[in-house]
């Protein structure tokens, strides 16, 4: 009882002060507040369990220096609707850490709006100051990611969980990746260490050993290394490194008549069977491996007594009891992940084609049960959990997905968990009070789900990924939107949304005006191109296309509109990945002209219409950047070799000198600017957020052209005359397009910004920026 009094009584000290700190922070989001209101206000609010808007208010958020939001938001106890604006905070968090004040306050604002529209409508209004931000939104679809965990600046590659590091009743999560570094974090995602150093290549392999302390490692690098996780440190170089092989496979094995050894498996069929505390090698009788990535799982047998180790061979699965190895099962394709079950005897298998089997060590001629991940997903790998005190199976494949299973039946739970953009990398578990599941990605982020059977059943049917999006530059407010198998047209104003085209997925839309009527062109998966006629009632069915454009050997990547001679008809340009840049009259269906001059796929196009007529830039997976003349049908200038690898996005508009300037996005994470006329480069933009995938100009009233570019986690505004960034609007996903478009209401510019599940709409304000 004394003890319930004193938690009460340090409960209440922490709320009045919260309350008393709350009313320092200053109503302008521009002023700084004290800087231990920033470290600390947070934490006393979560202390008193009055962690909301009212204690923690907007204001302070974008000064916020503890980065633990998040964090305390996920102990609980804040109730979702006082507290809208920390959750839209705490989406934004992980990747805001380098991001100034300004900016931080824009992308805060931007956050909340997308998040409480789709649930409340109209979002209440924001405070004063933020309403008078240089950006702000005018319509959302979408929330963004929600459950992310952890950034990484590089990818994981493998998880692992160790029980009882740091005296602590909770697991810590220790993770790999690809650039040989392990990271040790806590079950609140904090790091334990720092980042250690342990490989010169990715640290494929993790496995916790007895002890609750001590991970073994092995890496592409050829060596297997044994790391001390309290310490933070190497403790041992268990196996050096073995030249032109990779570590395939690591696993604890008791051989009959012997204790267990540690055992590692390398790409030349080489095993080496170590001690697993002192880590010498010991002579074991082991089973010969071929030249290959071999797994290895050691089984117990059906009664218990010994164990078997299975070991792989492609499509294979063998037994090895110690003095022989038979074959166990074979399967349709290359086995990706081999795992025991709970059950003695029983093995988990997954392959290439995203099969998942159970099967017996005693039977290996009859198959178990069995199920498919995804149709043409291969499995990337397997982890047993627990669900609700029943024994369960996690598969996660390439396309991003993680699948729950019941064992041993291997019935599917729920629907698939649509994780992360790019292939599951590594899983884990959070073991604690609620348990989570932890998934890697190659998207760099690392996500955590409630380890429960509901965040399956909730999950949704499928990702609704948008293919390409184009907002109309002449009628306000409309947006073109292609989803798999059908496109949409949206008004934003009212938000009416009409399908105008089912049965086919668009990889590109432009608005060109056909006889004075404006249409939408949108090139399909088939490869042709088709232009629509959207002005219908809401309530008609999808029409057939009034113009298709054939061609292409492959589907277009890229389409924009330009004006054409008798101002009444545009012309349409296509770029496509056959390599070719096409110039279509959209009245006959005929091409004006084709350019063939890339030696890839045409990525990119741009236009611009000045005082030497109308130009057109093309880009592509070559590196390079062509200008097309469209008086005279031909290339103008210099082709300019970027030096980026792929060349992503293209835009154009006038340096300061009034020279015209081409941005490229470029796969190699920089924003490069050349001079049409020359082909010289006149400007370099490293934002530091991985590949850039997008990038747009933006026009001035003063005369000035800045570039927005879209990369990893943000949106990254340019002034390329003062080589400054002036903006960075932080998303928390990758953008796939960016698009300015005038807003005729306004005088200003809308900014269309659109990922794979999601499209904002922004107003950029001139006189703000």
């Amino acid at each position: 009882m004394n003890d319930s009094l004193e938690t009460g009584r340090h409960t209440e000290i922490h709320r009045k002060i919260a309350a008393a700190l709350a009313e320092l922070v200053p109503d302008d989001p521009s002023l700084p507040p004290h800087p231990y209101l920033r470290r600390h206000l947070a934490e006393h609010a979560a202390a008193g369990h009055v962690l909301d808007d009212t204690h923690v208010p907007p204001a302070l958020l974008p000064w916020e220096s503890s980065l633990d939001v998040r964090r305390l938001l996920a102990t609980g106890g804040a109730d979702p609707a006082d507290s809208r604006w920390l959750q839209a905070w705490a989406r934004l968090e992980p990747f805001s850490r380098y991001v100034d004040p300004l900016s931080r306050a824009i992308s805060l604002r931007l956050a909340h709006h997308a998040a409480e529209v789709p649930a409340h409508g109209t979002p209440p209004p924001a405070p004063e100051a933020l309403a008078q931000a240089p950006v702000t939104p005018v319509w959302s679809e979408g929330r963004g990611p929600d459950n992310v965990w952890l950034v990484t600046r590089s990818r994981v590659t493998s998880l692992t969980t160790v029980k009882g590091a740091e005296g602590r009743r909770d697991s810590v999560v220790v993770a790999g990746d690809d650039q040989g570094q392990l990271h040790t974090l806590r079950s609140d995602g904090s790091t334990a260490h720092a980042p250690l150093p342990v490989h010169a290549g990715a640290i494929t392999h993790l496995l916790a050993l007895p002890g609750g302390r001590l991970v073994a490692t092995g890496s592409a690098d050829g060596s297997v290394a044994v790391v001390d996780t309290l310490q933070g440190k190497i403790a041992f170089v268990a196996v050096p490194r073995r030249a032109r092989t990779w570590v395939s496979s690591l696993a604890l094995y008791r051989p009959a008549d012997h204790t267990p050894v540690l055992l590692a498996a390398f790409s030349d069929g080489y095993l080496a069977a170590l001690h697993p505390a002192v880590f010498h090698s010991v002579d074991v009788v082991l089973p010969v491996l071929s030249p290959d990535s071999s797994l290895l799982c050691p089984v117990a047998s059906p009664h218990g007594e010994r164990q078997l180790l299975l070991f792989t061979r492609n499509d294979k699965v063998y037994g090895f009891d110690g003095q022989t190895a038979r074959r166990l099962s074979r399967h349709r394709a290359r086995v990706r992940a081999l795992l025991p079950l709970p059950t003695s005897g029983e093995y988990a298998v997954a392959d290439e084609r995203g099969r998942v089997s159970v099967h017996r060590t005693d039977r290996p001629a009859t198959p178990g049960a069995r199920g498919r991940h995804g149709r043409g997903t291969s499995v990337t790998t397997l982890m047993v959990t627990e669900v609700e005190g029943r024994s369960g199976l996690l598969s996660a494949g390439g396309d991003g997905s993680v699948r729950l299973w019941s064992l041993p039946d291997l019935v599917p739970v729920g629907r698939p968990l649509p994780g992360h953009t790019g292939a599951v990398t590594a899983m884990g578990q959070v073991a604690s009070n609620n348990p989570r599941l932890v998934t890697a990605g190659a998207d760099r982020t690392v996500r955590s789900w409630p380890m429960t059977s509901q965040t399956f059943l909730d999950a949704p049917r499928a990702r609704d990924r948008i293919t390409a999006s184009a907002p109309c530059p002449s009628v306000p407010h409309v947006l073109a939107s292609a989803h798999v198998r059908r496109v949409c047209v949206l008004d934003m104003g009212t938000t009416e949304r009409r399908t105008v085209l089912t049965g086919h997925t668009a990889t590109a839309m432009a608005w060109p005006r056909v006889n004075g009527k404006l249409h939408l062109a949108a090139a399909l998966e088939d490869n042709r191109i088709v232009l629509i006629d959207t002005r219908s009632s809401s309530h008609s069915p999808p029409s057939r296309p009034a113009h298709e454009l054939s061609g292409h050997f492959l589907p277009a990547l890229a389409l924009v509109s330009l004006p054409g001679a008798d101002g009444n008809t545009d012309l349409l340009a296509s770029a496509s990945a056959d390599g070719r840049v096409c110039v279509w009259d959209p009245r006959t269906a005929k091409p004006l002209a084709t350019f063939p001059d890339h030696r890839l796929s045409v990525r990119c196009l741009a236009t611009h219409c000045g005082r030497d007529g109308v130009l057109l830039a093309s880009g592509g997976s070559d590196g390079k950047v062509r200008l097309w003349d469209m008086r005279r049908l031909a290339q103008q200038g210099p082709t300019i070799s970027c030096g980026q690898h792929f060349v992503n996005d293209l835009a154009m508009a006038p340096g300061s000198d009034q020279e015209l300037l081409v941005a490229s996005a470029g796969q190699d994470t920089t924003l490069k600017v050349w001079n049409v006329r020359t082909g010289e480069q006149t400007g370099q933009f490293s934002p530091g957020d991985g590949e850039l995938s997008a990038v747009t100009a933006l026009a001035l009233p003063s005369g000035r052209s800045l570039f927005a570019t879209a990369g990893k986690t943000s949106i990254h505004v340019w002034d390329p005359s003062a080589d400054r960034r002036i903006l960075q609007i932080v998303t928390g996903e990758a953008v796939m397009s960016l698009e300015t478009v005038p807003d005729r209401e306004s005088g200003n510019s809308l900014l269309s910004a659109t990922g794979e599940t999601s499209t904002m709409l922004f107003r950029l304000h001139h006189d703000r920026i």
